[in-house]
């Protein structure tokens, strides 16, 4: 049985939350290789050193810098997404007719399919989120979702099949035109033995994340904010090109990178987390059951969406990068006392099962 995965190139979310699914694929005997491009090859190389990897077609997307900008993005790109996708669905059907493969798992690359393999595609946001100015196009983005998943033999979807879950109304919806499956939070510490503890409790632990220029903005905004708040705080900057390094700032701990190991023990000893809201980021806290205050990146509206819901059902606390201050942070802390995220299930048998189920059965013709 031969896997091909392929994990989407907005952002590194993607690539870490396939981790988990190629682990399963390997424990469930399957061989299994990975469709990569430069922006996500050494992560994944990282966590896999073993498996093969082929080099997959690029979106190239550049995130805008205001929030109501990626939904016109999606309009104004139309025909260069249309593009990628037809190369990526020729892409596919080479890899398949030269390789073999008996499976594809696409983490939202929407011409990621084959006829000649079973196809799965994965995503969480099967309603496509759109700020309020373009709300109009919604109906529209579910109906051209929809036609992007009638390619896939199933959908597979990282969160909770109860409601709310961690999505929220992004990934419960009623319709869909071929078989869903809720395959439970998906995130590279589930599962793992994480043995490193963390000499400090911080107040705050602060991750930063994302593509430039919101990265260093929003870094540079942590470190204005938190030292002027008492206590012991970290950073953890996000930049493993530049290897593992930590140096002091006042009352701020400064950690170049941390190894999942370090970072899950500091994560975990912190009384809070403050990070950007991608769902990746929110199946990585959910498991390591820490207490997040969300700071959405502006042009991402679906953070927003996330950030809200998770808001709304005391799971988490939000606040918008606009207002994010000393004075922001201290009151959400205060107001939000005692949020949690939903704590997953212990060994996943969602994704066992849906694994397993791919392995064992035939594929349809789409």
């Amino acid at each position: 049985m031969k896997v091909l995965v392929a994990p989407l190139d907005w952002g590194l979310g993607h690539a870490t939350r396939c981790v988990p699914v190629i682990r399963e694929f390997l424990n469930q005997g399957a061989e299994v290789e990975l469709a990569v491009v430069r922006s996500n090859a050494a992560l994944l190389r990282e966590f896999f050193p073993d498996l093969r990897q082929r080099l997959a077609p690029s979106y190239n997307i550049v995130y805008p810098k205001h929030g109501y900008n990626m939904g016109l993005w999606l309009v104004k790109n139309g025909v260069h997404l249309r593009t990628v996708m037809n190369y990526e669905h020729r892409f596919s059907e080479e890899m398949v007719q030269r390789y073999h493969y008996d499976v594809l798992v696409s983490d939202n690359r929407f011409g990621f399919y084959s006829r000649n393999a079973k196809s799965i595609y994965m995503t969480h946001q099967r309603r496509i989120a759109f700020p309020k100015v373009l709300s109009a196009f919604e109906p529209l983005g579910m109906l051209w979702h929809a036609s992007v998943m009638k390619h896939f033999d199933e959908v597979w979807v990282p969160d909770l099949p109860e409601t709310p879950g961690y999505a929220g109304s992004l990934s419960h919806v009623k319709t869909c035109p071929v078989p869903v499956k809720y395959v439970g939070a998906l995130s590279r510490f589930e599962g793992e033995n994480l043995t490193a503890k963390s000499d400090v409790r911080y107040r705050f632990v602060a991750v930063v994340s994302g593509v430039e220029p919101a990265r260093t903005r929003f870094e540079n905004l942590l470190r204005k904010t938190l030292v002027k708040i008492p206590g012991r705080h970290a950073i953890i900057l996000g930049k493993p090109s530049l290897g593992v390094k930590s140096s002091n700032e006042q009352n701020l701990d400064l950690f170049t990178h941390l190894p999942d190991n370090q970072f899950a023990a500091v994560v975990k000893n912190a009384e809070w987390v403050v990070s950007r809201g991608g769902y990746s980021t929110v199946m990585d806290m959910a498991v390591l059951g820490a207490r997040c205050i969300f700071v959405p990146t502006p042009g991402q509206y679906e953070q927003v969406i996330l950030g809200r819901d998770l808001a709304r059902e005391g799971f988490a606390a939000t606040i918008d990068e606009s207002k994010f201050s000393t004075e922001t942070l201290i009151a959400a802390v205060s107001e939000k006392a005692r949020v949690a995220l939903p704590k997953p299930e212990d060994d996943n048998k969602l994704l066992k099962d849906a694994v397993y189920a791919s392995i064992h059965s035939r594929f349809s013709s789409h």
